[in-house]
C-alpha cells in the first residue's frame, strides 16, 4: 500500500474508533469494547506499515540497505 492509502485507512479506522467510543460513553457494552480493541489492534499494524513504507521510500529497500553496509563494513576491515 502507498503512504496515501495507508493514511486514508487510517484515517476512516480512526473515525470509527471514535464512533465506537461515543457509543461506549452511553454505555457499558463489550461487543463495542471487542471491536475497539480491533480496531486499535488493525490501527498499530497500519501505523507500523506506514513507518516502514516511509523509511523504505527514503533509503531504499532493506535489502539494498544491508548490501551497502556489508560493502562498507569490508572495506572499513581491508582498510
Amino acid at each position: 500500500m502507498t503512504p496515501d492509502q495507508l493514511h486514508t485507512e487510517i484515517e476512516q479506522l480512526s473515525e470509527e474508533r471514535q464512533e465506537l467510543w461515543q457509543l461506549l460513553a452511553e454505555g457499558l457494552d463489550t461487543s463495542v469494547q471487542g471491536q475497539i480493541k480491533e480496531l486499535d489492534a488493525r490501527l498499530q499494524e497500519l501505523w507500523q506499515s506506514l513507518r516502514t513504507e516511509k523509511a523504505r521510500l527514503r533509503f531504499g529497500e532493506r535489502e539494498e540497505i544491508v548490501r551497502r553496509a556489508r560493502a562498507e563494513e569490508r572495506l572499513e576491515r581491508a582498510a
